[in-house]
């Protein structure tokens, strides 16, 4: 198993024009892609304001803003994450909104045996030794397939054959390069590396999965953070994210 190094405050550093401003957004990282190629259509529209993400997973993002990291904007992909940062009282109010939605799949590699696999209960035969998921206690797509797994009695009989991911972009990685016999991600990540995984069915979640945005409290350029939200509800953003495979809220 492959090391991942510099998981934390994971910033994309770049500087900004001399008269211009910097938007720094704290985004989940299942959002990498789609929120890239909004950043670069938002900079298009505002001349001197430079997007510079920090991608990581929900609740590793919100830890860095409650300890005072910089942040401008925070996208989660969950409501729990959101709902702890409105009561630790770390958003702008009447800013936060609901943008995008997901679905939470099993993937295994491209190159596996075509055996049929449709259901969360054949992850307790053998064939299946390691299965990638985002940790649940800082993961939201760790959340989901956890609460999956415990509504269908499996979690005591799939638990020790699980590889905890710092997010669920590592959980895909994983996936990607056979590290793993399967993994729990989003479609949209699924669909990122169409090559290498391919989505055995769609696991089951008690809730929808919903993606909130909102401004940070701190943040120092709340009019364009605001913007770059109101931007990525908008069509334009809108547009993008279904481009990667997102579905309106």
């Amino acid at each position: 198993m492959r090391t991942w190094i510099g998981v934390g405050l994971m910033f994309a550093v770049a500087s900004a024009p001399a008269a211009g401003q910097e938007l720094v957004v704290s985004a989940a990282a299942s959002l990498t892609s789609a929120f890239r190629e909004i950043g670069s259509a938002f900079e298009a529209e505002h001349r001197g304001v430079k997007v510079v993400f920090n991608f990581a997973s929900s609740d590793i993002l919100l830890a860095q803003i409650a300890k005072g990291a910089p942040a401008d904007v925070f996208a989660s992909a969950d409501q729990d994450a959101m709902n702890r940062a409105e009561a630790d009282h770390l958003l702008q109010p009447a800013t936060r909104r609901d943008f995008a939605s997901n679905r939470l799949v099993l993937i295994v590699p491209a190159k596996a045996a075509p055996v049929a696999v449709t259901e969360l209960a054949a992850l307790s035969q053998a064939r299946f030794r390691r299965i990638a998921v985002g940790s649940p206690q800082t993961v939201p797509a760790g959340r989901y397939a956890k609460d999956a797994l415990e509504r269908a009695h499996l979690w005591a009989a799939v638990a020790p054959k699980l590889v905890y991911a710092q997010n669920v972009r590592q959980a895909l990685d994983y996936v990607a390069h056979e590290e793993v016999d399967a993994g729990f991600v989003y479609a949209t990540d699924a669909a990122s590396l169409p090559a290498a995984v391919k989505v055995a069915f769609d696991a089951p979640t008690a809730t929808p999965i919903s993606y909130p945005i909102a401004v940070v409290k701190d943040s120092r350029n709340r009019a364009i953070a605001a913007a770059f939200a109101d931007y990525v509800a908008a069509a334009s953003g809108q547009r993008i994210l279904a481009r990667f495979g997102f579905r309106v809220p």
